[in-house]
Order: C-alpha cells, then structure tokens, then sequence
C-alpha cells in the first residue's frame, strides 16, 4: 500500500505547488497605473550643467538612446544602442571613448552637431531617424515630450545654465 500511497502524495504536493506558482504568476483582475508596464518614450533631466535628453523607459535603465550637451557648446554627446541616422555623425576613436552611462562598458559614444538636420527635425517635429541593429526606424515625440525636446534644444543653445 505505501508503494502507491507515497508516490500519490508526492504527486499532490507537487501539482498543488505548481498551482501556487501559477496562481502567483497570473495578471491581477486590476490594475493601478503604477502597475502597467511604462512605455518608452523622450525624458529630459539635467546634471550640474548637464542636460539629458533621453529615449527609454522613465527612472530606469532602460534607454536605447541619451544625447547630453552644455550651454553654448555647439556638439551634443550621443549615447547608446542606437544613433542618430546622419552622415555627420562623429564617432569617438577607442583609446578616448569613457565609460557609457548606460551600460556601465565602453562608450560608444558621438559626437554630432546641434544644427544637424536630423537633430532639427527632432527639434521642429518630434522625428529622430536612428539606426541600430535592428536597421533604420524613427523615433517620436508626442505634445507633451515636444515640449521637452524644444526645453533641451534651448538650454543647449544658450550661453549661461
């Protein structure tokens, strides 16, 4: 009798673990916003002197592209798995590439000028064309992340922080 009864149990326990898991793993019948998966979009923060204008997912790591500037300087620095899609973008040699901000590994970084038609386009329409690995597609901005972008271009533009 043990034969059988030990291997039962041992199989009731399991399905009823399984269930638990399961049960754990399944979609609330309600969500709060906090709760729903935040889409990637253009966020803009500032360090010391530094603007940020990134493509990811808000207060995360999660970004496939970060262009920074300063005041007055006439390039913008561009981080990450994709680039704007321009022929005069600067890429940094890697003896003098720092380590990238978002992965933590070596940079690769670029260089590209603010008065860039790809730049200009995202600053007057909200469309940054980038390439990466997964080929060539254009980034967008809707009113609110405009009003960001035009933030960032005009704090680079200027002479004083």
């Amino acid at each position: 009798m043990f034969k059988f009864a030990i291997p039962a149990v041992a199989a009731l326990g399991l399905i009823a673990v399984a269930a638990q898991s399961r049960a754990t793993d399944a979609a609330p019948e309600y969500t709060s916003e906090a709760a729903v998966a935040s889409p990637m979009g253009w966020h803009l923060s500032h360090e010391g002197r530094m603007a940020k204008l990134a493509y990811g997912v808000a207060n995360s790591d999660q970004l496939a592209l970060m262009i920074t500037c300063e005041p007055g300087q006439a390039q913008a620095v561009v981080y990450g798995a994709v680039q704007p899609a321009t022929p005069r973008l600067i890429r940094a040699s890697i003896t003098s590439a720092a380590i990238d901000p978002l992965s933590g590994g070596m940079a690769d970084e670029a260089r590209i000028s603010l008065r860039d038609p790809a730049l200009q386009k995202l600053a007057t329409r909200g469309r940054l064309t980038v390439e990466g690995d997964a080929g060539q597609f254009e980034l967008t901005a809707g009113p609110e992340e405009r009003r960001l972008v035009s933030a960032f271009f005009a704090y680079c533009g200027t002479e004083t922080a």
